[in-house]
């Protein structure tokens, strides 16, 4: 029987025991107390600094970085479009209120860890717990390895404190973020997230006889029917359509079958008695229709109803369609029989209403026939058929660029001074997310791949990280103290309430949308999720995509500021 208790069991393969800490720490991370996780990254954290501190491994550095590379790149990639526009007219007051957040976020980091007198690791790692975000990690420990003065053991002891504090701190600040901003806040200013959503869902629908279900989701439905009615007859196909979109439904006729015969489809065919004819429509408005009674009676005609189908992810490009909201954009006559299933920005689901614009690098899931379909997206942008082939020339050039322009390096009071391998990464990923999202024409990268890079990507790291400073965990959390997680929890607090006076009393940002806004800036996962479930509602997401690219680039950034502060 194997003794897992021999601290030399991995030294010949540590490789398999960063595998085992990655599947462990993706089962601890799954433990949950309602919509709030510690998450697989936490997971694999811990772990790995319970394991590095049992086994005493060492992994080779150059593993870690490849990793942290690969996941910067993927989550520039992946906020890049919506990180840009967060730099325009409609998203600047989110931006700004994001910008708050996490200069306040630094300030009161650094102010606590100069009254406490933390070196450049614990300082760095409370201020990525507190603020929640991994990538202050890998960044940190970039910057303390080119701080002058100190020797490789010190510099070592130095990174190893970045993971300690970070640990210590990030499962309260998780905690402490989404209850401030789905209960605390709510509760304080005597506000219903839940009411206010739905009030606040309403006014942004433009009113019409077509409404949107909660999410977006179009329940489409199709029938076959006889015409028999007399004032259908004689009519085209064109002429019906219209009378039923004046009349606030979206009623299709995608088929007709005349003497046995399907015919082809043509708007201007004139409607003749006898004719079968392909209704699709929106269930809500074929029922309140009652096409038996205004066509004729319902047939079964399995090849008029079996037309190919289809279901296409398209990327807006087209400059006629962008900022068009979504009802003007279903008002288009290319969009006659299609319809819009879900939108995505920022690689998210995005829960939106007939007012949401459609920005560039946004992904609208058409469905409909597909003779119908396929104009419809070359119209509104570039077609994404579904492929599994990343695109490596894209990924590898841009990591390459990257890792180049981080470089080059000046100097202040002898510190270098550069975004480093890692920022520019994080920079090139943004730069070639955003022209992805402008010529969707290259650089695929389908989400397995992203997940890969991103999620997998950032867990492998950090298991490695705490493998190795699991040795001197034990003893930088007993030098640290217990002050360490009371900090990091004002640390947590602070900016929060900062950003929401500013964007309550001053911007007069609406409650729900700022308690997204809010989650998005601190870069809290589970904090939108607590909000989204408080609202019973996905409104609040709609503050949540522009704060959040916004507060992971500055975040990321300042795990380095913090660290060339104590020089």
């Amino acid at each position: 029987m194997i003794d897992f208790l021999d601290r030399n069991i991995f030294q010949p393969h540590p490789e398999l025991l960063v595998f085992l800490t990655v599947a462990i720490g993706f089962l601890f991370g799954k433990l949950r107390w309602k919509a709030i996780a510690l998450g697989a990254v936490t997971g694999c954290l811990i772990v790995g600094l319970l394991f590095g501190a049992q086994f005493e491994v060492t992994i080779d550095g150059t593993v870690k970085n490849l990793f942290f590379t690969m996941f910067l790149f993927a989550l520039g990639y992946r906020v890049g479009p919506q990180f840009f526009q967060g730099l325009k007219k409609d998203g600047i007051p989110q931006a700004v209120n994001a910008v708050v957040v996490c200069v306040t976020g630094l300030l009161v980091s650094w102010l606590f860890v100069w009254m406490l007198g933390y070196g450049p690791g614990l300082s760095a790692g409370l201020l990525g717990g507190a603020l929640t975000q991994s990538a202050v990690i890998g960044v940190a420990q970039d910057a303390i390895g080119s701080l002058p003065g100190l020797s490789a053991d010190q510099i070592k002891d130095e990174q190893n404190f970045v993971a300690v504090g970070y640990a210590v701190c990030y499962p309260l600040g998780t905690i402490l973020c989404a209850i401030l901003l789905a209960n605390i806040l709510p509760r304080l200013y005597r506000r219903d997230l839940a009411a206010e959503s739905a009030r606040l869902a309403a006014e942004l629908d433009v009113p019409s006889g077509d409404p949107d279900l909660g999410e977006g989701y179009y329940e489409v439905v199709l029938r076959a029917y006889t015409v028999r009615r007399p004032d259908v007859v004689g009519r085209t196909v064109q002429d019906f359509e219209d009378q039923q979109k004046a009349l606030g439904r979206r009623i299709y006729l995608t088929g007709v079958r005349r003497g046995g015969k399907v015919l082809e489809h043509d708007q201007q065919r004139v409607l003749a008695d006898g004719d079968i004819v392909a209704v699709s429509a929106l269930r809500g408005d074929l029922v309140g229709y009652d096409a038996r009674t205004h066509i004729g009676p319902e047939a079964d005609d399995v090849e008029l109803l079996g037309y190919q189908t289809e279901t296409l992810h398209v990327i807006a490009s087209e400059k006629e369609q962008l900022g068009k909201s979504i009802a003007e954009l279903r008002g288009e006559p290319f969009m006659v029989g299609v319809y819009i299933d879900k939108l995505y920005r920022s690689g998210a689901e995005f829960p939106y209403r007939l007012a949401t614009k459609v920005e560039r690098g946004d992904t609208l899931v058409l469905t409909g026939p597909r003779r119908l379909v396929d104009p419809a997206a070359t119209a509104i942008g570039k077609p994404v058929p579904t492929s599994f082939a990343t695109d490596m020339i894209w990924v590898g050039l841009g990591i390459f660029l990257g890792g180049c322009i981080g470089i080059p390096a000046l100097t202040a009071g002898g510190v270098p001074i550069s975004l480093s391998t890692s920022g520019g990464a994080l920079i090139m990923g943004l730069v070639f997310g955003w022209i992805r999202g402008k010529y969707p024409t290259f650089g695929n990268v389908p989400p397995g791949a992203q997940w890969f890079m991103d999620t997998l990507g950032l867990c492998l790291f950090v298991a490695v990280v705490g493998l190795n400073a699991g040795p001197s965990f034990t003893s930088g959390l007993s030098s640290a103290g217990w002050g360490l997680l009371l900090w990091g929890a004002v640390a947590t607090v602070v900016p929060l309430l900062v950003g929401f006076l500013v964007g309550h009393h001053i911007q007069k940002i609406r409650f729900p949308i700022l308690m997204g806004v809010l989650a998005g800036g601190q870069t809290t996962t589970a904090a939108i999720g607590a909000i989204n479930e408080q609202s019973r509602s996905q409104v609040p997401t709609l503050g949540y995509t522009v704060p959040y690219a916004i507060g992971n680039v500055l975040l990321t950034i300042w795990g380095a500021v913090i660290v060339l502060l104590h020089h």
